[in-house]
């Protein structure tokens, strides 16, 4: 019987050594939870808060460059000023400054559904058209212009993202939250599109792209 129990523990004893080495050089990575949410930060490294203002500004300088801004759009009757737009350059006025309202919680991270709205003193009438939203197809420029009139908290087409440039600085995304609203550039995984720049009678008009998004960074106000 102990004979037994001899060979036994020699037959063992490899078993158990090449599993410590085994676990001890070569880790097993199990799973992990899902990542932790990175908070999306201004020009001076501090995260953003839903009650402070920003300019949304370009990564670029000099005529690359030029703040995003409130301004009326071509042909529209409109009872305020309805377009978003970027000056043609960072040599000028300053941007229309906005506030960035999560879906849920209280904190601004990549990646999460948000309102944007400009923060400007308005008259009653003017308060619908300062939340951003994406507007009809447009036939001439063959996209979807960013406007105002949108709402908050809604499944409409107010809603966007901030997620990090492949570049540098963040791009914004249009993502409505249902498949039902007609959005033909809205074509990766999450039924999202990219907000970049088209030119509206000589003027630089945030719209829909497939290719070259608007690499933007936040001042904040």
């Amino acid at each position: 019987m102990m004979k037994c129990l001899f060979f036994l523990c020699l037959c063992l004893f490899p078993i158990l050594v090449f599993s410590s080495t085994f676990t001890s050089q070569n880790p097993i990575n199990l799973p992990s939870e899902s990542p932790v949410p990175k908070p999306v930060l201004d020009t001076n490294g501090k995260k953003l808060n839903p009650n402070s203002s920003y300019r949304i500004i370009s990564t670029f300088w000099g005529a690359l460059g030029g703040d995003v801004y409130l301004g009326k759009s071509p042909n529209s009757d409109a009872p305020c000023p309805d377009g978003v737009f970027r000056y043609n350059s960072d040599v000028g006025p300053s941007g229309t400054p906005v506030r960035f309202i999560p879906l849920s919680g209280a904190n601004i991270f990549e990646d999460q559904l948000l309102n944007i709205q400009f923060n400007i003193p308005t008259v009653k009438l003017c308060v619908s058209y300062t939340i951003w939203k994406v507007g009809n197809i447009n036939a001439h420029l063959r996209t979807m212009l960013l406007e105002t009139g949108g709402t908050i908290g809604q499944a409409d087409s107010s809603y966007f993202k901030i997620v990090k440039s492949s570049k540098f600085g963040y791009n914004l995304l249009y993502c409505p939250l249902t498949r039902h609203f007609l959005c033909p550039f809205c074509r990766d995984d999450n039924f999202c599109a990219k907000v970049g720049v088209v030119i509206q009678n000589g003027k630089r008009r945030l719209a829909l792209v497939n290719e070259n998004p608007l690499d933007v960074l936040f001042q904040e106000v």
